[in-house]
């Protein structure tokens, strides 16, 4: 018994007597030969799981072959080439640890003979048999191993040479390395011969059968070239009679000459080729797309811009902006005729604001066609572009199925979720768009199914997208972004009167004489239920109150049909209790708590923002699921006080020895973004100092580190959050003050705004003294 270092192979077992070549590229394997002693000894066995890179003490035979290493070479690609020599079989008896390689005490196992000799040589003929017929039907197996085995006398040696060139499993070669009794190891090995011999005879009746199959495929190509030639003859070929209308087809097409000369050329080819040829078919789709499409075929645009108007009115309440900019397009578009430059508008706001209806009414105001195509998820750039037609089932890509679709060449086509392309291994369907949605490139699109090209400048394009974030900055510099900043609750109580009741009695099968719903219980329903941009929600809450409704008249088909007046109680009976919460304002003047003013894709929210110093080491924490850029103002803050302390009568205050504690509440949402600025160096301000903040102001600004207060975005819904929570006292940044202006007068009324441009208004406003 002797430690040796273990070579486990895939896939292969090495035999006593056989030199057998060894490509690796494991660090294991490779450590194992530097460490052998000068004897060059190594022990080989099989590993159970191919699939296993460096397989443990668990993952190898302890059955395998001691051999030794009789060359070592080192390629450049890192990997070593070993040619092993089989000496004789071994076992492992315990595996020794090692870091760098596999190592074990292994013991040499002899073979025995309890057979006796004419049973052997019987079992040695028995093999050859079946070793020639194996020979016979294998090619890949050469016929001097039949020579070499029969000049082998030992029985032994015998065996392992055969098996050692066998094309055979390595479990079925493990099993004869396994079997020490020579004539147990020949019986297994005459069994393992004859099951291979009739595997190998089923192979070669398969094979003549496929190859008598082969034959009679090239008979029947013969014959079919045979007839078309008799069909020419006799003027009878039925592609021949479609080819000769479709040129005419062609003929009265409107296509360009460019395109009709490679129409023509097709049908000329597609006229030789025979009927049942599979090429044919692809032949005749491709001229059948030429025809189909609308080639110089476009619809009138009605350009009347009080239609428009009213149109969209009718349509969207609110987003006055993103109407009047769809007006001046039109406009525009009536004056300039075909020498206005091509834009592509792109419609960015939260989900269920209306950005693909938008679409739709513009469509249906101009009198053009209405096609979309939804991109979300999309990852292979042949959906745009479409494939090339030596492809099985080949189509064009999305944009020209599309055009085929309205009929014209002139639709208005919307391209929905364009910041949700992918991008996989079959290219980026978002550079494919660049030449979609470039008026300097698309006037000549080609799609790779089509070869030829075909003019998309007459295409209306318009795109949606949640966030511009995630679009390809080439691709959105091709685009006008129009931001649709989300519904206010008060616009949201108009839409659901003017759209989505009447949809909803629609489909539901009532009336408005069988529902009734008031503003002020509209309003409990948005605020209580509903938290989103959109009106999504609201229509799913008002078409599940509508379905109660609709239920309760099915009940009783011959009661008398009455009017269903909702009230809260009703809401609350048909919704359940609600689901959303409005933040609760102090009441009573505080230390450390202020009122801030955020924006979210669902609207304007109040933000609470608390503050607590107490001993201990001088650390600034934080809780409240804060950003980044939030967590930034919070220094901001801090330091912006520590180095005016004397200002804020701090000079004195012990900073090394307190701590100051920030939290925002609803720890679950997260919170980013810099307009908590001065509301957070308020809130610190008045815990340090012990002054209280006069609750009845809220708040909005950036603030710098020298306490100058910056513009923020989202003025409008701050505000009519403020508004909501009953909050007069407005303080907002002195450079916002035109955004207000701007604000319609119901926003404004009742309201106290103060304009500030630094931190010191703020702190005289709303800090106690």
């Amino acid at each position: 018994m002797f430690a040796c270092p273990v070579i486990p192979v895939r896939d292969t077992v090495v035999f006593p007597g056989s030199i057998t070549p060894l490509l690796t590229s494991r660090v294991r394997t490779i450590n194992a030969v530097k460490a052998v002693a000068p004897d060059r000894l190594v022990f080989v066995s099989a590993q159970y799981d191919a699939s296993v890179e460096n397989p443990g003490t668990n993952g190898v035979h302890t059955f395998g072959t001691l051999c030794r290493i009789q060359n070592v070479m080192q390629s450049k690609s890192g990997s070593v080439n070993i040619v092993l020599e089989g000496l004789c079989r071994a076992k492992v008896v315990q595996f020794v640890y090692s870091a760098s390689y596999l190592e074990a005490e292994i013991e040499k196992v002899p073979a025995t003979c309890e057979t006796s000799g004419n049973v052997i040589e019987a079992l040695r003929r028995s093999v050859m048999t079946e070793l020639e017929k194996y020979i016979a039907l294998n090619r890949h197996v050469p016929q001097q191993i039949l020579q070499m085995a029969e000049e082998i006398a030992n029985p032994e040696d015998f065996a392992d040479l055969t098996v050692a060139h066998l094309k055979i499993k390595a479990e079925s070669k493990q099993r004869l390395l396994e079997t020490t009794e020579i004539g147990a190891r020949l019986r297994l090995l005459v069994e393992l011969l004859a099951g291979e011999c009739e595997m190998l005879e089923m192979e070669k009746e398969i094979d003549d059968e496929v190859q008598e199959k082969i034959k009679d495929t090239q008979r029947n190509y013969f014959l079919r070239e045979k007839l078309k030639i008799v069909q020419d003859k006799l003027g009878d070929d039925c592609t021949g009679a479609d080819a000769e209308e479709l040129r005419e087809k062609i003929e009265n097409s409107l296509m360009p000459e460019a395109v009709k000369e490679k129409a023509l050329r097709e049908t000329e080819r597609f006229s030789r080729m025979p009927a049942m040829s599979p090429e044919a078919s692809v032949a005749r789709t491709y001229i059948d797309w030429l025809l189909d499409l609308p080639w110089n075929k476009s619809s009138e645009d009605d350009l009347n811009i009080a239609r428009a108007e009213k149109i969209l009115n009718e349509d969207h309440y609110g987003l006055d902006d993103v109407k009047d900019r769809i007006v001046e397009y039109l406009a525009v578009r009536k004056l300039a005729g075909q020498e206005m430059r091509a834009q592509v508008l792109c419609f960015v706001g939260p989900p269920g604001v209306g950005k693909t209806s938008l679409g739709m009414s513009i469509a249906r105001a101009m009198g053009r066609q209405f096609v979309n195509i939804a991109l979300g998820g999309l990852g292979d750039e042949a959906e745009i572009r479409g494939h090339r037609r030596t492809y099985v089932a080949s189509m064009p890509g999305k944009i020209i199925q599309k055009i085929k679709q309205a009929g014209t060449d002139n639709p208005v086509m919307l391209l929905d979720e364009i910041d949700k392309i992918g991008s996989i291994y079959k290219g980026d369907p978002s550079s494919a768009l660049l030449e979609v949605l470039d008026p300097e490139q698309n006037f000549r699109f080609t799609d790779n199914f089509l070869e030829v090209p075909f003019d998309l400048s007459r295409v209306m394009f318009i795109t949606t997208a949640n966030t511009t974030s995630t679009i390809p900055g080439p691709l959105l510099d091709r685009m006008e972004i129009i931001h649709l900043p989300g519904y206010l609750a008060e616009e949201k109580i108009e839409i659901a009167k003017r759209h989505l009741l009447p949809k909803i009695f629609k489909e539901h099968g009532i009336t408005a004489d069988d529902m009734s719903i008031s503003k002020p219980v509209l309003m409990n329903v948005i605020r209580n239920y509903t938290h989103e941009a959109g009106v999504r929600g609201l229509d799913r809450a008002l078409s599940k109150i509508a379905r109660k409704i609709a239920a309760g008249i099915a009940k009783n088909p011959e009661a008398e049909r009455k009017k269903n007046v909702i009230n809260n109680d009703k809401v609350k009976e048909y919704l359940g209790a609600p689901k959303l919460y409005a933040t609760r304002v102090p009441k009573q003047n505080a230390a450390g708590t202020s009122i801030g003013l955020a924006w979210t894709e669902a609207g304007g929210e109040v933000l609470l923002i608390e503050s607590a110093v107490m001993k201990g080491t001088g650390n600034v924490t934080f809780t409240g699921n804060l950003g980044n850029i939030m967590q930034e103002s919070l220094k901001n803050s801090m330091a912006y006080i520590r180095s005016n302390a004397k200002k804020f009568g701090l000079e004195k205050f012990d900073w090394q020895k307190k701590d100051v504690h920030v939290h925002v509440p609803e720890n679950a949402v997260p919170k980013d973004g810099p307009s908590a600025g001065i509301t957070l160096a308020l809130s610190i301000c008045s815990s340090l100092t012990g002054r209280k903040i006069d609750v009845s102001y809220a708040m909005t600004g950036e603030m710098t580190l020298h306490g100058e207060v910056l513009p923020i975005g989202g003025v409008r819904e701050k505000i009519l959050a403020a508004k909501r929570l009953g909050l007069k006292k407005l303080i907002v940044p002195a450079d916002n003050k035109n955004d207000v202006a701007e604000l319609k007068d119901w926003i404004k009324e009742g309201l106290e705004i103060h304009y500030v441009s630094n931190f010191d208004e703020v702190a005289a406003l709303a800090l106690k003294k």
